[in-house]
């Protein structure tokens, strides 16, 4: 019954201690990515709303703004979960500090007992009484150790008292600047809320003067959506064409999916071991139109598909390699701007719409490798490329593979 007692009570205490362990890494990650976000809106801001010389249209502009508000609903999302994290935080903590206060109490309240007994029989004569009036050498002996004992108990006691009473000083330390940090949380959502309110009401205003353009809109988006289907079918045409080729140079042929040498599957191995941790394409940007099919966010009837993530950056900007490997093809369309494709063993990388190329087909590159430059529209002032990566043919959602894409 004891033992059983026991385990009872270390299983809960080892409950206790991992929950909070969880707690504390939760935390630690909910500000990590807070502070992302926060990083995320500045860049944001300097690349899509500094240059007030550049005059967007409308529906750049919603664009822009949709973008901002994204990050903003994301930001007040985690702040939320951070707040009521602490607020679980606090609420241990003041039932920790009450059971503290508690025991403080009862240590205190046991040591005046010693010290009153302690006083009535301080004299030496009394202590002598006691060990004169032994009937034996062994009783002797047993209340000198007695003695020996409530000295050290006593000695004890104080201690505990003096660590009780520093680890309730520490216990309402904690929990005054868990107190001032959720304080600070909430007004800090309280801000971004009021620019989410002023944001969206200047979205709202620049919508109600497109609304009579729905129809040349919708006819604009569907012009870029065709202009963007032709682009991928051309790299998947090139991706299926090199795939031929290089089984075709292994004699391997028939193959849907590239045929590896050793020295590929390396380099393929590698790329997918570094699924989450791939770099950027750009030295600084920001996503501002995700992978896979989504709704337009002006032109709410109509969807458009990307098979990468549109980033935006600033002018003059250089795209990097994400990962080492062999330009695969520079693409050329016309009425649109170079793209590149870079092989990394059965894994591929593009990148769309550059201004510059530094790269030529069948060239080796390393990661990071300056690879272009990203090419700004003047009459919209955005200088936005696109990003994609692939698995033979099959399209990947690159925030999937790069470090806090």
């Amino acid at each position: 019954m004891k033992k059983s007692f026991y385990f009872l009570i270390f299983f809960v205490l080892g409950f206790v201690i991992i929950q909070a362990q969880q707690t504390s890494k939760k935390q630690k990650e909910l500000e990590a990515q807070r502070l992302r976000l926060k990083k995320e809106i500045k860049q944001i801001n300097s690349i899509l709303f500094n240059n007030i010389k550049t005059r967007k249209s409308a529906l750049t502009q919603v664009e822009d703004l949709q973008v901002k508000l994204n990050v903003r609903l994301e930001l007040i999302k985690v702040t939320n979960e951070q707040a009521n994290l602490l607020t679980t935080r606090i609420s241990i903590n003041e039932r920790n500090i009450s059971t503290n206060r508690l025991e403080l109490r009862n240590l205190k309240d046991e040591y005046a007992n010693l010290i009153q007994k302690s006083y009535e029989s301080k004299s030496l004569q009394n202590r002598l009484m006691f060990l004169f009036s032994s009937e034996s050498f062994l009783q002797a002996y047993k209340r000198v150790q007695y003695l020996k004992q409530y000295a050290s108990y006593r000695r004890k006691q104080g201690k505990a008292i003096a660590n009780k009473t520093k680890l309730l000083q520490e216990l309402n330390q904690t929990l005054n600047n868990e107190k001032a940090e959720k304080i600070l949380l909430i007004e800090e959502n309280r801000l971004v809320q009021q620019q989410i309110e002023k944001d969206a009401q200047d979205q709202k205003s620049l919508i109600k003067t497109l609304e009579r353009k729905q129809t040349s809109l919708a006819s604009q988006i569907s012009k870029k959506e065709k202009q963007q289907k032709a682009i991928d079918r051309e790299i998947n045409r090139l991706i299926r064409e090199a795939i031929a080729a290089s089984n075709e140079a292994l004699g391997k042929k028939r193959k849907k999916t590239f045929q590896l040498t050793p020295e590929a599957k390396l380099i393929a191995d590698n790329f997918k071991a570094n699924k989450g941790r791939l770099p950027w394409p750009l030295e600084k940007g920001v996503v501002v139109q995700s992978f896979g099919r989504q709704r337009h966010p002006v032109v709410k009837t109509t969807t458009i598909q990307s098979n990468g993530v549109i980033l935006a950056t600033e002018p003059l900007a250089q795209v990097r390699a994400v990962f080492e490997g062999e330009v695969m093809s520079v693409i050329v369309i016309k009425g649109s701007n170079p793209s590149v494709l870079i092989r990394h063993g059965n894994f591929i990388t593009l990148y769309t719409n550059l201004a510059k190329l530094y790269v030529t087909k069948g060239e080796k590159v390393n990661a990071k490798q300056a690879i272009g430059e990203v090419f700004t529209n003047q009459q919209t002032g955005k200088t936005q490329f696109q990003f994609g990566i692939f698995n033979n043919v099959d399209a990947l959602n690159p925030k999937e593979w790069v470090y806090q894409m």
